[in-house]
């Protein structure tokens, strides 16, 4: 007899199992008849996270909106202190050059004074030469007056020849030694002059510097010190951007307004929807051509 095999048979009984067994539990879970009333908090717990993420938006909405007006106040500080260094106009710059200028005249005529310094003392030493050439010469004359034989004389003789020589070579280095350190007096003297003429310069300049940052400096620290707390209330990567875009901007302007559809930087058009996002303040939002922040007339008007 042939064993019968058993092979699974696909029907639709297992599916209809589950489904029962799922809505007994479904049933199980239902409050019954006379038992408690269903607990309602579950419902309100699951509505509660809605309403939290309509709150975040609120709040950043208005912070960004913030940071917008901060980053135009500080805009319009900064504009203000670079108006008062644009009055001092290059003052300052030729100041630093005069000092520069008078640094490197002194080094050049203290390395002069030092050059003629040894000058002076190597003519000293030549003449000091010649004197014991001199001698020797002196001395060599005695003793050709009681030499004994020619060849005495002669070695005599040549002795004195060399030290006639040394003398005309020392005289020789200076004269030499004489002419540079004429040389080097007329360049002191010349450098002295000009030194003289840029130190009255300089002091007139510094005074004319002194009198418009006296003018100034009160202003200019009010301004530097408001900036600075404006900067308190911008995030430091926005205050980075910040300082970046003005380092890069020809007349340091970072944050700009839309004047007639366009950029207040770069007078590029700007579309329409663009200007919609800025009008919302949910984000901030640079232009697309130089890359500088843009705030509504709103903002504007608000800080004005």
């Amino acid at each position: 007899m042939a064993k019968a095999t058993g092979k699974p048979i696909a029907t639709s009984k297992p599916s209809k199992l589950k489904r029962k067994s799922e809505s007994k539990k479904e049933i199980i879970s239902l409050p019954k008849k006379g038992g408690e009333k269903p607990d309602i908090k579950n419902v309100a717990v699951k509505s509660t996270p809605k309403q939290k993420i309509e709150l975040t938006d609120e709040k950043s909405e208005i912070t960004i909106e913030k940071k917008l007006i901060a980053l135009f106040n500080l805009q319009q500080i900064d504009s203000q202190v670079d108006r008062i260094r644009i009055i001092r106009g290059e003052l300052p710059l030729e100041v630093q050059d005069l000092e520069d200028e008078i640094a490197g005249l002194e080094t050049r005529i203290d390395n002069y004074i030092q050059e003629t310094k040894n000058l002076e003392k190597s003519i000293v030493d030549k003449k000091n030469s010649i004197k014991d050439c001199q001698t020797l010469i002196k001395r060599y004359e005695e003793q050709q007056m009681n030499v004994r034989n020619n060849r005495e004389y002669d070695s005599l003789s040549k002795e004195i020849e060399y030290q006639n020589l040394e003398i005309q070579l020392a005289e020789k280095r200076i004269r030499e030694y004489q002419a540079s350190l004429d040389m080097k007096i007329e360049e002191i003297d010349r450098y002295q002059k000009i030194l003289s003429d840029r130190k009255n310069d300089l002091d007139i300049k510094k005074n004319e510097l002194d009198d418009i940052i006296a003018e100034t400096e009160k202003e200019e620290t009010e301004l530097i010190r408001k900036s600075e707390e404006n900067m308190n209330f911008i995030e430091e990567r926005l205050v980075a951007a910040y300082t970046r875009i003005r380092k890069n901007a020809r007349n340091g302007l970072a944050v700009v307004q839309i004047e007639r559809d366009a950029c207040g930087g770069c007078f590029n058009k700007i579309p329409p929807q663009h200007q919609l996002d800025i009008r919302m303040r949910k984000k901030i939002i640079v232009c697309e051509y130089c890359g500088r922040i843009l705030v509504d007339d709103g903002i504007v008007s608000t800080i004005h």
